[in-house]
């Protein structure tokens, strides 16, 4: 955990290790989505920055729109549409729940101030009727969700639980706002703030026979980066600003995260040519096909095929995973099978990846329900 550079090495927990004190593997059950009504295009925004800055920020970013909050809309009414709409999907009850892990950024309950106490995950427990689960918050900037997996997993392949839910909403549009005020050029640490958009997303992860579900799940953080993303209170209105040096932050993340990769497959016992859909934190498109080109390059071999979705949806922090496999899923492109690999990277810096094999997950979705 703390080498640096190709030296890096992760902590990859498999299930055959995890599942030690108990013969169950673990898998996704099912994934709810929650998205704002309100659209915001990337020419709309830009046309509303505070200084003239010539920056063409969808052809910079491949973002056409994102979803933006409207009036009575927040970080909980955005999480607890997702849990409603993953229970819609799937074949257990709120009752089933036996925890439930709330892992936001923001915890909007209003509309700018954050919530702590009570937790947003108490609010969402009892807004869907899972009132038996225990709850509990947790942050882990954009690696929130996978986080909660991870965690989950565990519970779940040591025999604690059999059935848990992982649930955030992300009001993060004011961090483009407060950027538009401020930022004047290309080089402007504020320009990834104008790629975000807001978003709920939930997924129930539940016991499953072992061998079969979550091949491999874990995580690996890079402190001595930690600095290359930073937010504040804002200074020029509601909400948050962020600072992100991003070339310097992709960077990082390709060197470090391709041998964390091989090393992930590795623990699978499969190449990189084996998984069927790589769906990467979304930030922007041309990040994306460089980080593949390098990851294709350094490993001699590249997934069948690489999800980008941010066209409509832009980069939704903790829920940007599961809103792609969301759209996945019922646009009935991922079949029973096939071999996924979600692969977080959040501010800290912090990689999560976890490969899984699609079974019955698929079959609540791209049908009336």
């Amino acid at each position: 955990m703390g080498e640096t550079g190709n030296e890096q090495q992760g902590h990859w927990l498999t299930l055959e290790s995890a599942a030690s004190g108990g013969p169950w593997g673990c898998r996704i059950d099912s994934v709810g989505v929650k998205l704002p009504a309100k659209r915001l295009t990337s020419k709309d925004l830009m046309s509303k920055t505070s200084h003239k800055t010539h920056i063409q920020l969808e052809r910079l970013t491949g973002i056409h729109e994102r979803h933006v909050v409207g009036p009575g809309e927040n970080s909980l009414t955005l999480a607890t549409g997702a849990a409603r709409d993953c229970l819609s999907h799937s074949r257990h009850q709120a009752s089933d729940i036996e925890m439930l892990i709330s892992t936001s950024i923001t915890r909007s309950k209003g509309e700018f101030a954050q919530s702590f106490e009570p937790s947003l995950s108490l609010a969402i427990k009892q807004a869907i009727g899972a009132t038996q689960a225990v709850n509990f918050d947790i942050s882990n900037a954009c690696a929130g969700m996978l986080t909660g997996v991870f965690l989950l997993q565990d519970f779940v392949a040591r025999g604690e639980i059999s059935c848990g839910m992982v649930v955030s909403g992300e009001y993060i549009s004011h961090l483009s706002w407060n950027a538009a005020r401020q930022i004047r050029s290309l080089f402007s640490k504020q320009l990834a703030s104008l790629t975000l958009g807001d978003a709920g997303a939930a997924v129930i992860v539940e016991r499953a026979p072992s061998g079969t579900g979550i091949d491999v799940i874990g995580f690996t953080t890079l402190a001595e980066h930690s600095r290359l993303c930073l937010a504040f209170p804002s200074t020029q209105g509601p909400g948050a600003q962020m600072y992100t040096r991003s070339r310097k932050l992709q960077r990082v993340a390709v060197d470090d995260m391709a041998p964390l990769v091989a090393e992930a497959i590795g623990e699978a016992g499969i190449s990189l040519a084996d998984i069927d859909y790589l769906i990467p934190h979304q930030t922007s498109a041309r990040a994306i096909r460089a980080g593949t080109r390098e990851f294709a390059q350094r490993l001699g071999a590249k997934p069948k095929h690489m999800v980008i979705n941010l066209e409509e949806y832009g980069n939704t922090s903790s829920t940007t995973l599961f809103l792609a496999l969301h759209k996945y899923l019922e646009e009935q492109r991922i079949q029973k099978g096939d071999r996924v690999m979600l692969l977080a990277l959040a501010s800290g810096i912090e990689i999560g990846m976890a490969i899984f094999t699609i079974d019955s997950l698929v079959d609540g979705y791209g049908h009336t329900h």
